[in-house]
């Protein structure tokens, strides 16, 4: 399923209007992370395994690339933006969750 927020594309299972998907879907589940594999925002780890056929890679932690998607609002974050912050988007002040710091390495190569 692919979902447009803010202009961009998401992908993923019954992604919602603020990026929450069928696997995170909490008041603070908004946000979408891109895959370099694929070019794609996905709101989870678990979104792109069921909806791709390979194996996930991960863009590096210094990317100037945006790769951070706020639900919210659509603004787009670079991955060391995401990482540094204080669980909230820059732009809006939408509360994220701090549990994806949990998971950070799924998403970002850490070089």
């Amino acid at each position: 399923m692919e979902r447009e927020i803010g202009g961009v594309q998401v992908r993923g299972v019954e992604v919602d209007a603020e990026t929450r998907c069928a696997h995170y879907d909490t008041e603070r589940d908004v946000v979408a992370l891109k895959f370099a594999c694929c070019d794609a925002y996905y709101p989870c780890f678990r979104c792109h395994e069921a909806v791709e056929d390979h194996d996930p890679e991960r863009l590096s932690v210094e990317s100037s690339a945006s790769a951070v998607l706020c639900g919210a609002c659509g603004a787009e974050l670079t991955p060391r933006e995401f990482v540094n912050g204080d669980h909230e988007c820059p732009d809006c002040g939408a509360a994220f969750n701090p549990g994806c710091a949990d998971h950070y390495e799924r998403y970002f190569a850490f070089d």
